[in-house]
C-alpha cells in the first residue's frame, strides 16, 4: 500500500482517506475493525441499540485490533439524531456510555438538535479526568451547502460527511448529486487551517472514482455499499446475491421501502435507497398498503428474494465479489494511486 496524504489521514494517522459508513443492520465490530486495520478508519452503527450492546461492540473492536485499555478505540459510532432525541432522555442514554469507551470518533446524522449532540460531546470531553485526556472526533453528515455551513460554522465540527442522492440507505430525497454537492460545498467553506475535514459520500466504489474526487478537493472518501458482499457484513446470503447481480439502474430513492418495512417514522424529507424489486411494482400498481405488507410478510416468510429490502447504493453496480472489507480497502488504495499518477501523467513537463 502506497500511504497518501490528507487532511484526513493525519487527522486520525490512516494509510488511506477512506472510512466504512455506519451502516444500520450491515455494519459489524468485524467491519469496523477490518477498515482501520486496512489503514482507513471503521464505523459502527448505534441505531435503536442499547448501550450495553454497544459497549459490547467497541470491547470487541479493541479486541481485534489489539489496543491496549488506556489507549482510545481507532473506531467510531455513528448516530441518528432523530433516534437520540428519544434516547438521550430514556433511562438508558446512549451517549455518555459509549464516550467512556474513548472511541476515536463520533458520527451524527439526520436531526434537527444535532448541534445540542456536538456540544455534549464536546463537554464530555472537557468534564474527563486529567489523566484521561481525550478528543473525541466528529463528523457530520450534510446534504446541502447551508447544512455544510452550519455544522462548520456553528458546530465547529472535525469532518463534514457530504453525501450525494446516490448513497445508499437514507438520505435527504432532495440532495444533489455528489458531483454538485461536493464542489459545491468546497467553494463555499475556504480552505485553510480551521476548514474541517470534507469527505464525499455516495455511490463510491472504485479506485479511479476516489481519485478523482480526491483530486477535485475531498480530503477522504465514505464506502458503504461498496462493502455490502463482505463476509463482515450481517447482510443475509440472498441480499448478497441480489447486489452481485445488479446493474447500472438496480437501485432507486424512495419512501416505499420503508413503509413495508415498518420503518416508516424518519424525519420529513428523508427516505431510503435500496435495491428495486417487487416491492416497487406492488407500490406502482396501486396496490393497497394492507395488501403490500402481506406480501412482504408472505415472502419473507417462504424465504423469497424478490421482496427483501436491501438498502443499496449506486456504487453497487460495481460490487462483483465477496472480498474481504481489508481486501477490498487494499485493492480501492491501489487503484486510486494508479488513477492518480496517470492523472498527473496528463500534464506536459516543461
Amino acid at each position: 500500500m502506497t500511504p497518501m496524504s490528507t487532511k484526513l489521514t493525519r487527522l486520525l494517522g490512516l494509510k488511506t482517506p477512506m472510512v466504512s459508513a455506519p451502516m444500520y443492520y450491515a455494519s459489524t465490530p468485524a467491519m469496523a475493525a477490518a477498515a482501520t486495520r486496512a489503514g482507513g478508519f471503521g464505523f459502527i452503527a448505534a441505531g435503536f441499540t442499547e448501550s450495553q450492546v454497544l459497549i459490547d461492540e467497541l470491547s470487541t473492536i479493541r479486541s481485534i485490533l489489539k489496543t491496549p485499555a488506556d489507549d482510545p478505540i481507532p473506531a467510531g459510532v455513528g448516530f441518528l439524531g432523530w433516534i437520540l432525541d428519544t434516547t438521550e432522555s430514556s433511562p438508558d442514554p446512549r451517549l455518555p456510555a459509549v464516550l467512556a469507551q474513548r472511541p476515536r470518533a463520533i458520527w451524527f446524522a439526520f436531526g434537527t438538535h444535532l448541534g445540542k449532540y456536538v456540544a455534549q460531546v464536546r463537554a464530555y470531553d472537557a468534564g474527563r479526568s486529567p489523566g484521561e485526556d481525550h478528543k473525541t472526533i466528529i463528523f457530520v453528515i450534510v446534504n446541502s451547502v447551508d447544512e455544510a455551513l452550519r455544522a462548520s460554522n456553528e458546530w465547529a465540527v472535525d469532518v463534514l460527511v457530504a453525501q450525494g442522492i446516490e448513497a445508499g440507505g437514507h438520505g435527504k430525497g432532495d440532495a444533489p448529486s455528489l458531483l454538485t454537492l461536493l464542489p459545491s460545498i468546497l467553494t463555499a467553506i475556504p480552505s485553510g487551517p480551521n476548514r474541517p475535514v470534507i469527505l464525499a459520500a455516495g455511490g463510491i466504489s472504485t479506485g479511479p472514482q476516489i481519485a478523482s474526487l480526491l483530486t477535485m478537493g475531498a480530503d477522504g472518501i465514505v464506502l458503504g455499499s461498496r462493502l455490502l458482499c463482505t463476509p463482515e457484513c450481517m447482510y443475509s446470503d440472498k441480499s448478497k446475491q441480489v447486489i452481485l447481480n445488479s446493474t447500472f439502474t438496480a437501485t432507486m430513492r424512495s419512501g416505499v421501502f420503508d413503509e413495508v418495512n415498518r420503518t416508516a417514522f424518519w424525519p420529513e424529507g428523508i427516505n431510503g435507497r435500496a435495491i428495486v424489486n417487487d416491492i416497487m411494482k406492488d407500490a406502482r400498481s396501486g396496490i393497497s398498503l394492507e395488501e403490500r405488507l402481506k406480501r412482504y410478510d408472505q415472502g419473507l416468510a417462504n424465504g423469497e428474494s424478490n421482496r427483501l429490502v436491501i438498502w443499496a447504493g449506486e456504487g453497487v453496480c460495481f460490487v462483483n465479489d465477496r472480498k474481504s472489507t481489508e481486501d477490498i480497502i487494499h485493492q480501492l488504495d491501489e487503484e486510486a494511486v494508479v488513477a492518480l499518477r496517470n492523472v498527473a501523467g496528463i500534464l506536459e513537463s516543461n
